[in-house]
């Protein structure tokens, strides 16, 4: 279930994405946004502070500027074609989950007959307003943090040179453009706020207060000749305690809302869903079910994360005292100029260096991202497009014999196996197909994953339809989305899903029996021996934490190379 649009919410604000591009890569949608896109190398702060983008550890070291509809779009059409059956003008009234499945109903907006959907496990991605948290009845704790933020599309006479994204400030006001590029030439999207002028979100937008702020907080007259969309918003902190709530989960702004400082929202939203996607293909495929537990032990804290950096920087903008302005306008160059702090900052409000945890005794490189390993055969985001994890062998090694899809670095790192979300899961000198020293073996990682014997396990969409013919109803998904091609990658097969599956089933009330719980391997659903393998303790709680968060914010943790 994801956000239905609201004719007062902006749905073409700019976004600037640099682990987002990875993972749109790897279904194949990336350079097509581009092709539109504006891309950006710097963020120019205050004082003459520039955050510098150029040093990323990644292939795309810029930020992508482009109307959030274009994303939108973009996954949409990749969504259809996987078969997901998309719902327009529909909005969730009501949610029952029991042990088995959940009950979603839902009628048109504005009015209709309702309809009763039921799934094994729902996804309630409906933004800051979500309807599906409420009826959750899940807090949403948290704050307002500044009010009257005015947004607007402006056409600049003289506007900043260049393609980076600008901040302007006084201790009154501040101003943030991003140009839109060959796009829109000479337009930008305009944030402004004035500690002297608050008013209600509803109250109207002037166009003489967006010139006069942006006026002030540039120091200059940027020329502005035309104001096009505009509107008026308050900022929240917010995060729910749990992104888990029995069978249904919780992403995006329906999960966390923060500050826009940063441009991380949509960045944040979208690896949300790219964790967790791979994860329910498992689950519903036949793999343990305590695996969908890790998204909240990996994704929480990347959330709270975020809070906590998006914040900062908004009240680094919008300090008042002198004494404290003249502090940050001396600190921030100076800092920014250190080639480790700027990276150190730059990779954490991208996400290129983003790390989950890791068990106890695992191999440092496990938890982080395999983007830009070196491949014989191409980019890891290329062979991400067929699904499911990839054994990386070292330079020069033979393959295996497994089902796993495999690939040959071409420097002299360690072999790897890869997660379908590009982080890695397993890392050591060599591979053999029995996994080789016990539970330190890839082998043993991918079943703490994956389950049952790859035999016995298939597609999620396979095994679904299997279970509602045993329960005598036909099956849930129409006969037009397509089944895997044959020898291609299911669950069992390495799989993990290429996106995520429609979070609602796509049949009516009539078709809602619930599939027959799949059977499984006696040699993975001891649970505390599994964790044994993993390196955890008996109580399942991993002894390392999030790599990349502010100091003294204590974090959950739970090892990455498997539940």
């Amino acid at each position: 279930m994801s956000d239905r649009l609201r004719p007062d919410r902006p749905r073409h604000r700019p976004r600037h994405a640099r682990r987002t591009l990875e993972v749109l890569d790897s279904r194949g949608l990336a350079d097509g946004l581009l092709a539109e896109a504006n891309t950006t190398e710097a963020v120019h702060l205050f004082a003459g502070a520039t955050l510098d983008l150029t040093h990323l550890p990644s292939r795309h070291r810029y930020g992508m500027v482009t109307p959030q509809t274009e994303v939108d779009q973009a996954l949409e059409r990749y969504a259809r074609d996987q078969g997901a059956q998309v719902l327009r003008g529909t909005e969730a009234t009501g949610l029952v989950q029991d042990a088995d499945a959940v009950t979603v109903t839902a009628r048109p907006h504005g009015g209709g007959p309702a309809s009763t959907w039921r799934a094994r496990y729902a996804v309630g991605a409906d933004g800051a307003h979500s309807t599906v948290r409420d009826l959750l009845g899940a807090d949403f704790p948290g704050k307002t943090v500044l009010t009257s933020v005015v947004l607007a599309d402006v056409r600049l006479a003289d506007g900043p040179a260049g393609n980076g994204l600008t901040l302007g400030n006084t201790p009154e006001v501040f101003g943030f453009l991003v140009p839109y590029g060959k796009a829109r030439p000479g337009w930008y999207r305009s944030m402004t706020w004035d500690r002297r002028h608050q008013l209600p979100d509803r109250a109207p937008v002037e166009e003489a207060e967006v010139t006069r702020v942006l006026t002030e907080a540039m120091g200059r007259d940027v020329g502005v000749r035309e104001i096009g969309w505009h509107s008026r918003f308050h900022c929240e902190e917010r995060q729910v305690r749990s992104y888990r709530h029995g069978r249904v989960f919780l992403a995006g702004d329906a999960a966390h809302v923060h500050s826009p400082m940063g441009g991380q929202g949509m960045n944040t939203g979208i690896q949300d869903a790219a964790n967790l996607a791979w994860k329910l293909d498992l689950a519903l495929g036949g793999a343990d079910p305590a695996i969908l537990d890790t998204y909240h032990r990996e994704r929480h804290p990347v959330g709270r994360r975020v809070l906590l950096q998006s914040g900062a920087m908004m009240r680094a903008v919008t300090l008042g005292p002198r004494p404290a302005r003249w502090l940050r306008d001396h600190l921030a160059p100076a800092l920014l100029g250190v080639g480790r702090v700027r990276d150190t900052i730059a990779g954490s409000f991208t996400g290129v260096t983003l790390r989950y945890p890791r068990g106890r005794r695992r191999n440092a490189l496990v938890g982080t991202r395999a983007t830009e390993v070196p491949l014989a055969q191409g980019r890891l985001t290329e062979l991400q497009r067929s699904g499911g994890f990839l054994l990386i062998r070292e330079r020069g090694a033979s393959g295996v014999e497994t089902e796993v899809a495999q690939a040959e670095r071409t420097d002299s790192g360690p072999a790897l196996l890869v997660r379908p979300d590009g982080y890695v899961a397993w890392a050591g000198p060599g591979v053999r197909t029995n996994g080789g020293n016990g539970s330190d073996g890839w082998h043993t990682t991918w079943r703490a994953w994956t389950g049952p014997t790859a035999g016995t396990v298939r597609a999620g969409a396979e095994l679904e339809r299997e279970g509602w013919r045993r329960a005598g109803g036909p099956a849930p998904v129409p006969s037009s989305v397509p089944r895997r091609p044959p020898g291609g990658q299911g669950v069992g097969q390495g799989g993990g899903g290429r996106f995520p599956r429609p979070s609602l089933a796509e049949e009516p009330e009539q078709r809602r029996a619930a599939p027959e719980t799949p059977q499984r391997d006696d040699r993975v659903t001891d649970r505390t021996a599994q964790r044994r393998a993993m390196g955890e303790g008996d109580d399942g709680v991993a002894l390392d934490v999030v790599h990349d968060v502010p100091r003294g914010v204590q974090q959950p943790a739970d090892a990455d190379e498997g539940p």
